[in-house]
């Protein structure tokens, strides 16, 4: 019976990861079709080469828009992962020090961009910056990004903070060290896991972000994901799954690295 329970446990753990993963990766193998259109050819089922092509790979490469799409998005994940990274951090920091009853209230309003809907916060994006002159530039979609993905960053470093020793910080200062020697040389290595973790949380998460581009960006600030959606609203185009491989193969790399760095750096902090 042990045998038995164990089999169907495991089989019922398959078919939810199936569930959960298949839509995701059924994209990868249609991204290859050399077809202008969504579905799989009987060449690609044989498994013929034949059937296969980088077509739409090339689209993605050669096509000045999708270019322009890959570059924007690149540029805005790069200013927004470290701001968010920091901001998260302090904030993260910051919360620690404050009484259990205020530190649940400032943690509400401070992750606020993950309970309210994208849609809402989009809206609100966009009414509080376009009487400053902000939308359709890069400053207005990096500050929104920034403040959808700094929350990630404080919970990441907040977990993380959970297990902190606060006797480390008295031990370096009954030692003699300056509180910012203290923070480099103690709190920030112990801490790294979190906020590499954190960084690149906020990487994907700016990288990944349609909704907020969509009412923010103008035609020279298109991202990526925003390139996707007008190919699938106009066009119905292959290159948008193409697209959407890369932005996969980028967010499975960034869960790796996570990963790593914890499994990594995790008995670096219990020795």
């Amino acid at each position: 019976m042990s045998r038995l329970g164990s089999i169907v446990f495991w089989t019922f753990c398959g078919a939810i990861c199936a569930f959960l993963i298949g839509p995701v990766l059924v994209v990868i193998p249609l991204s290859f079709n050399p077809e202008p259109y969504f579905s799989f050819t009987r060449q690609m089922v044989t498994l013929d080469p034949a059937g296969w092509s980088l077509r739409w790979y090339r689209e993605i490469a050669l096509n000045p828009q999708w270019q322009l799409a890959f570059r924007n998005s690149l540029i805005i994940a790069a200013i927004v992962t470290p701001t968010a990274t920091l901001l998260g951090t302090l904030a993260a920091f910051g919360l620690r020090r404050l009484p259990a009853r205020q530190r649940s209230m400032v943690a509400i309003v401070l992750s606020s961009p993950l309970i309210v809907p994208i849609i809402i916060f989009a809206t609100g994006s966009y009414l509080f910056l376009a009487p400053l002159g902000l939308t359709q530039s890069f400053t207005g979609i990096v500050l929104a990004h920034t403040a959808l993905a700094a929350p990630y960053v404080v919970v990441t470093v907040g977990g993380a903070l959970a297990t902190f020793d606060e006797r480390l910080l008295r031990a370096a200062s009954i030692l003699g060290s300056h509180p910012l020697s203290a923070f480099c040389k103690v709190t920030a290595p112990l801490m790294a896991p979190g906020i590499i973790a954190g960084a690149l949380f906020a990487f994907i998460t700016s990288f990944d972000e349609a909704v907020v581009a969509l009412f923010l960006a103008g035609y020279d600030q298109r991202t990526v994901p925003l390139q996707m959606w007008s190919g699938m609203r106009d066009q119905l185009s292959p290159a948008v799954l193409a697209a959407a491989t890369v932005l996969i193969v980028v967010v499975a790399t960034a869960m790796a690295v996570i990963a790593i760095v914890r499994s990594t750096l995790s008995p670096m902090r219990a020795r």
